[in-house]
């Protein structure tokens, strides 16, 4: 099964990808990870990200599409987690097209809705592990009383330097302007489905397995 989680900064999608990749043996394909793993990894495609990113450019469409498309020659039995892509209706069409040509498709898209008050106080209030990027809230998880990830066992803990009202609510609109079109998009073509994306992570997960299981 192939899947997009859409949802704006915050949302959680990064966090119920993981929980598909352990729980269906899903393929998390994250831009930004796919990004940085090619740029260290010496391949063809990998020089060509590292030279982009060094000369301060944005990566083409054309260059992500080809790192999925490396993605897509591998065992993918569970299917593909689609995450922060696609962004725009070109890139959409140019994913529906290197899916096809793999003989494959898109099986559903998961719309996480939320609200942008709730979704600027969870931002705010966000944190991660510098080392294995598991994430935390002053309010629904703290950090460790002992300072050290639950994880992984680190102590080196971050927050995003733009991760303040005013910075995500400029982030919120770009996101709202570029994805809007996505929304109608996957609507006529009957692939849309809604969940409310600010519950506790087990209860969206819940709501995104009884979308899968239909």
């Amino acid at each position: 099964m192939n899947i997009i989680l859409l949802g704006p900064p915050g949302a959680g999608k990064g966090t119920q990808a993981r929980k598909l990749v352990d729980e269906r043996n899903m393929i998390q394909l994250s831009t930004g990870d796919m990004l940085r793993e090619a740029k260290t990894s010496g391949t063809e495609m990998g020089n060509k990200v590292a030279a982009v990113m060094e000369r301060g450019e944005l990566v083409t469409d054309e260059i992500v599409i080809g790192l999925i498309e490396e993605k897509l020659q591998g065992d993918h039995a569970g299917g593909f987690i689609f995450d922060g892509f696609p962004r725009t209706l070109a890139q959409a069409d140019a994913l529906a097209d290197l899916l096809k040509s793999h003989g494959t498709q898109l099986d559903t898209v998961i719309a996480m809705e939320v609200n942008d008050d709730a979704l600027v106080d969870r931002i705010t209030a966000r944190s991660t592990c510098g080392n294995c990027g598991e994430v935390y809230n002053d309010h629904t998880k703290p950090q460790p009383a002992d300072g050290k990830c639950s994880n992984c066992g680190a102590s080196d803990f971050k927050r995003r330097a733009d991760d303040n009202e005013a910075s995500l609510r400029t982030r919120l609109m770009e996101y709202y302007k570029k994805t809007s079109p996505l929304i109608g998009y996957y609507h006529a073509k009957g692939q849309l489905q809604w969940v409310a994306g600010l519950g506790e992570i087990d209860e969206v997960a819940g709501a995104i397995s009884a979308v899968l299981d239909a």
